[in-house]
């Protein structure tokens, strides 16, 4: 599995014009957005341990705790996750300027996975918003820091 993560001060998920999804970020607080991607051999040992490592990773800025930026995770202070599926993080742009997908997972292979890194992530106490399989979605956010982060399982 393939997530891209952001630290993000605001963020939300638009399908067909309605919200789908959407981070209830405290004034001053930070959220996460993950986008994950699913390969042909991901197993739900991948999804837990991507789920762990997203809501442990110390990526938020803890200044507000008497800390310092970059030193506490989503988990210390209960910061929102937005999780959206997103099976191009699987691109292959190796030949010619058309992506191939092939090594990104058919939807009844992803979709399980996705959802249990959802699963994961509440089992371990975050507030999870999330976007639509398969659905064309409108990803908004601000980005703070900018901080991205790339994981693979």
């Amino acid at each position: 599995m393939r997530a891209v993560i952001q630290r993000v001060t605001e963020a939300s998920v638009v399908v067909d014009g309605d919200v789908v999804g959407e981070l209830d970020i405290t004034p001053g607080g930070h959220g996460l957005v993950a986008l994950i991607g699913v390969t042909h051999d991901d197993t739900d040992a991948d999804a837990s341990k991507l789920a762990d490592k997203i809501w442990r990773l110390r990526i938020l800025d803890g200044t507000a705790t008497g800390g310092s930026p970059a030193e506490v995770s989503a988990a210390d202070v209960d910061a929102p996750i937005l999780v959206i599926s997103q099976f191009t993080l699987y691109a292959n742009t190796a030949k010619g300027r058309r992506p191939s997908w092939n090594a990104a997972a058919p939807g009844a292979v992803a979709e399980p996975l996705v959802d249990a890194v959802i699963a994961a992530l509440r089992a371990a106490g975050a507030t999870v918003a999330t976007g639509r399989f398969g659905a064309h979605m409108r990803v908004r956010l601000v980005n703070d820091g900018p901080v991205t982060i790339i994981i693979e399982t």
